[in-house]
């Protein structure tokens, strides 16, 4: 008996093939009935034995295409309509909108090869792509996902672009942003006077010159990454001193070539989002030391785009491709603006005419320990959702902090984080932050009822959040969100213990918090322990080591103290060092300060491994790669119990360290040391936590667990000692995931409608 049922999908369902699939897969299964976009994802009209239907349904969602993602299906019975054929029906708009859209995804193996071949009408084409590749989240203004609410409306496709697009039996079937030379966007290259050359500017990168390239979402700056004079101009130029260039080489083999290689890395560097992936160098000389200074490391990536591919021609294999923006402002994705901001630092620009919407920066993830870490979220991963444990009891905007800031808006149960938005310090991401925060409203279409700011009165995030009319304000403590940001990550809602390890978050106390330790559930997180506070003697001193050196051994030593800072802190003028005294003695202009950012500053300074710092952690990050963690003995600290919260002190810490100092023990020894030091801290303080509550599971979150040489010791060294470890997967472990956190924080507390002592709450 044949049998009517409608069948709806919701997820990133359009522009991935959906369509063409359900097609097939209907007249495989002798379906007849339709398939339909719209606004609330893919609607499918099935008319056949009630059996038959069954196995379609059961085929749609365990073979879907490998773009899509599936969030919510049904299946409901209808009247019978008679069809006598399956088809597809044009899109429907409606006022409700379901869809997800998909990331930007890397140029696929099939189109790969036609821009490859020159007898294919789209060879050495740098717009090339089809249903499974190619630009998504960076072009499109609205859904559902039609070639009208998208940058390509710009471009009518050809009547061979169309016959591809309207063939439900080619891939291109409904492929968005299909074009070909004929009818799609063209690159142009040319210099600052105007004049324009053929080609992608080979010639000119092997000349030692630098490029502005326009991607998929911005600009990057281009050069040949094995030649010294280029990348050090490079680096002069764009004023950036210490900071590591990313890299793109032209394949697996090239990056074997330069860097060790795991299945899974490579296997990441493959993915559909093509992040950028830290490796580790194969040797030190193999390219100029400009590339990564102090560091053993290389930031890499894999050609994601037919313009990147072309890019490699007649010898090169490995260029540098670093984002095209100024000091700490957004990414460049204007033709105009990259002409006039990029003067100076570029020598010719290659540049398209389709316009970037939605500026989208590169994501950069590792492999450690077996799990893949995202470090920066965006291209490839944007926007897809987080599953939040619990439904939130309303639409939620989270406004993450002020550094790797992102933001977040739930729908239903979805959390979706926004891409990584920079230092909202500076005014241009700070523009970024406002006019992105409309678009994923509109993407969504949701209109926040709760806003969520984290408590540091100085935020730019948290000032505009304040300012806001008619809505709730939740605001909530900067760790307490990195706590439960890994809690809502791992679907966690009992109870838990947690680490919170960074270098700067305001406390409730209004001192800068930093080595915390935290239990419970996300709606009331109590502050078991942290380290013991010491002076932070102005904002300065998180750009210069020595200073926060200089406290510690002030603070801890006295007079003695300033005879070890004139031995060993050389990089710290006597004048300063006599400045940092009477200011540290009056207490003038300090806060006191529990992070352990800091004492990784102080520890690096002291070591005389980082004394100026030019970005975020690189003290820290150059201690790790000095540090040799083989047969790495603790040094001793101290773990007061006799106060509450429980406090670590690092006195003793700091006179072992001076004693292999005066015992000439090598660096990268008392590095290591200092790693397995920090690890043991931890380890104990969680051991008598557990004690104290009962509970094993411990969440691991913040900037410093970046470090991987921490991170493997401290999991390691918990599993060995019976504790569960959660850790960060799908967003940062810095602060780029703290407003998935706030979300969590401020859904529960709503939801179970509790007060809590550590949430700021105005009910409007």
């Amino acid at each position: 008996m044949t049998v009517a049922r409608e069948i709806r999908i919701e997820g990133v369902v359009q522009g991935v093939g959906f369509r063409p699939f359900v097609f097939r897969l209907a007249s495989e299964f002798g379906i007849k009935g339709w398939v339909l976009n719209s606004s609330e994802g893919v609607t499918i009209w099935a008319e056949a034995e009630e059996e038959v239907i069954k196995g379609f349904y059961r085929e749609i969602l365990a073979h879907p295409p490998k773009l899509a993602m599936i969030v919510n299906h049904s299946i409901k019975p209808r009247e019978l309509k008679g069809y006598d054929h399956f088809f597809i029906k044009h899109s429907e708009r409606s006022d409700h909108k379901d869809v997800i859209i998909s990331p930007d995804v890397s140029v696929c193996d099939d189109c790969y090869q036609e821009i490859m071949d020159p007898n294919d009408r789209r060879y050495h084409y740098p717009f090339t792509n089809c249903t499974n590749c190619g630009p998504r989240f960076t072009i499109i203004m609205d859904v559902p996902y039609d070639r009208d609410k998208t940058t390509m409306r710009d471009f009518p496709m050809c009547p061979d672009c169309a016959r591809e697009f309207e063939d439900p039996m080619f891939r291109r079937f409904h492929a968005q942003p299909n074009c070909c030379p004929k009818c799609g966007p063209q690159v142009t290259l040319r210099d600052l006077e105007g004049n324009v050359y053929p080609g992608f500017g080979h010639e000119f990168i092997k000349e030692g010159k630098i490029l502005a390239v326009k991607g998929l979402g911005g600009f990057h700056l281009v050069c040949d990454a094995t030649n010294r004079e280029s990348v050090a101009a490079l680096r002069k130029r764009k004023i950036r001193e210490f900071k590591p260039f990313a890299v793109m080489c032209k394949d697996l083999e090239v990056v074997k070539r330069y860097c060790h290689l795991s299945p899974q890395e490579a296997e990441l560097l493959e993915s559909p989002a093509h992040p950028i992936v830290i490796l580790k160098r194969r040797r030190l000389d193999d390219l100029p030391p400009e590339i990564a200074p102090g560091i053993h490391t290389l930031g890499v990536m894999l050609p994601y785009t037919p313009l990147h591919h072309l890019l490699f021609a007649e010898g090169l294999e490995i260029l540098v491709m670093t984002s095209a923006n100024i000091s700490d402002d957004p990414l460049i994705i204007d033709n105009d603006e990259a002409l006039k901001k990029l003067k100076g630092i570029a020598d010719y620009f290659l540049m398209h005419n389709r316009k970037i919407y939605n500026r989208c920066d590169d994501s950069v993830t590792a492999v450690v320990g077996g799990e893949v870490q995202i470090y920066r979220r965006a291209r490839g991963y944007v926007p897809l959702p987080v599953d939040l444990p619990v439904d939130p009891p309303a639409v939620i905007l989270a406004c993450g902090g002020d550094l790797k800031s992102t933001f977040c808006m739930t729908k239903g149960r979805g959390a979706y984080l926004s891409q990584h938005l920079g230092d909202i310090n500076h005014y241009g991401n700070y523009q970024q932050f406002l006019y992105t925060i409309p678009r994923f409203e509109k993407m969504l279409d949701v209109k926040p009822e709760i806003v969520v700011y984290d408590l540091h009165p100085d935020y730019m995030a948290t000032r505009w959040a304040k300012a806001l009319k008619g809505l709730r304000k939740i605001g909530v403590q900067h760790h307490q969100a990195h706590m439960a940001s890994c809690l809502a990550e791992n679907q966690v809602t009992e109870p838990a213990l947690g680490v919170v390890c960074d270098g700067t978050g305001y406390g409730l106390d209004g001192a800068i918090w930093g080595f915390e330790f935290f239990a419970g559930t996300v709606d009331k997180l109590e502050r078991m322990a942290h380290l013991a506070y010491i002076p932070l003697p102005g904002e300065i001193t998180i750009k210069h080591p020595s200073r926060m050196a200089f406290t510690y051994l002030y603070e801890i030593f006295g007079d003695a103290g300033l005879q070890y800072a004139r031995k060993y802190l050389t990089a710290l003028p006597s004048e300063e060092q006599q400045v940092l005294v009477k200011q540290l003695e009056n207490r003038f202009n300090t806060v006191l300060t529990s992070s352990c950012g800091r004492l990784f500053d102080a520890v690096s300074a002291l070591l005389g491994v980082c004394t100026r710092v030019q970005y975020e952690g690189q003290a820290a990050i150059e201690l790790e790669t000095q540090a040799d963690i083989t047969d790495a003995v603790p040094y001793s600290f101290d773990f007061n119990t006799a106060t509450y919260p429980y406090t670590l002190g690092v006195r003793s810490t700091f006179q072992e360290i001076l004693e292999d100092l005066q015992q000439n023990i090598p660096i990268s020894i008392i590095a290591g040391r200092f790693h397995s030091t920090i690890a043991e801290m931890i380890i104990k303080v969680l051991e008598r936590m557990r004690k104290d509550t009962g509970l094993s599971v411990v969440a691991l979150s913040g900037g410093v667990f970046q470090n991987r040489l921490l991170y493997l010791l401290l999991i390691r060294r918990l599993a060995e000692q019976g504790f569960e470890v959660l850790s960060h997967r799908k967003v940062p472990t810095n602060d780029g995931g703290l407003s998935l956190g706030q979300v969590y924080i401020a859904s529960e507390v709503i939801r179970k409608d509790v007060s809590c002592h550590s949430i700021e709450d105005i009910k409007n």
